[in-house]
């Protein structure tokens, strides 16, 4: 929960970095969110007819998400090296979006970068290195 509240809290910020786990767990609670929300909207519907307020709350709900969704999405892109006008990838028929899908699923750069500093260095610098192998 506190990678989600950490991307909301920079909801703004077009600079530095996230985290995969930012990221995707930013994607997988608003997920969640939009599932329930239109399961709200099918139970309150009537005879075929759909119940407006639900779906006007999914609506809201998107509209308030893209600002948030845009920023967590960029910054991924900068933890990764690449600058946040790939996100436009996206809107090349087929194949833009499954680019920059991938994009989202790489490891970030294990150094500083032109964006910040690697959000995942003190978990680096805490994980001891492999022993060294033996020869004899």
């Amino acid at each position: 929960m506190s990678w989600f509240v950490l991307a909301w809290q920079r909801a703004t910020d077009l600079s530095g970095r996230s985290r995969r786990k930012e990221y995707w767990y930013f994607n997988l609670f608003n997920g969640v969110v939009m599932i329930f929300l239109a399961l709200f909207a099918i139970a309150f519907s009537e005879d075929r007819k759909p119940a407006t307020f639900p779906f006007f709350l999914m609506f809201a709900y998107g509209l308030v998400l893209f600002v948030p969704a845009l920023a967590v999405t960029i910054r991924r892109l900068h933890d990764i090296g690449k600058s946040g006008w790939w996100y436009f990838i996206a809107f090349v028929p087929l194949v833009g979006g499954i680019v920059l899908f991938v994009f989202t699923l790489l490891d970030s750069e294990p150094y500083a970068n032109q964006w910040g500093l690697d959000p995942k260095a003190a978990e680096r610098a805490a994980i001891p290195p492999p022993p060294s192998p033996i020869y004899r």
